[in-house]
């Protein structure tokens, strides 16, 4: 079955970077356009970054434009997010989602904690 497990969360203090993985199983990963997406403390989710099934095409959210970086390896089913100059706005649960904008959600990680503070 399809699976998607994230990793790489944890605690950094401001201005300091995390890599968070997402490794998939069970489906065509390079098929497929995948999304992270973070929920912060008693906040909705929020979109983070998307990226085509090849890699050729990618999206971030203004907030985290310019600080973030999405990339695949379909060879290895793994999504990242390389995550630099973290604030403690950041703080949040990521998780990994198959599929984009238009096309919707239809599978999820169950997350990883990223917590940035002093």
């Amino acid at each position: 079955q399809v699976q998607l497990v994230e990793s790489g969360g944890g605690l950094v203090q401001p201005g300091g970077s995390l890599r968070l993985s997402c490794a998939t199983s069970g489906f065509t990963f390079s098929y497929y356009g995948m999304t992270w997406v973070r929920q912060a403390p008693g906040k909705g989710l929020e979109w983070v970054s998307g990226i085509h099934g090849a890699g050729s095409r990618t999206a971030y959210a203004d907030s985290v434009k310019g600080r973030f970086t999405v990339s695949r390896d379909n060879a290895k089913n793994t999504l990242y997010l390389q995550m630099n100059s973290l604030k403690p706005e950041d703080t949040a649960v990521y998780y990994c989602a198959r599929g984009d904008s238009m096309d919707g959600y239809d599978y999820w990680g169950q997350g990883t904690q990223v917590t940035v503070s002093s």
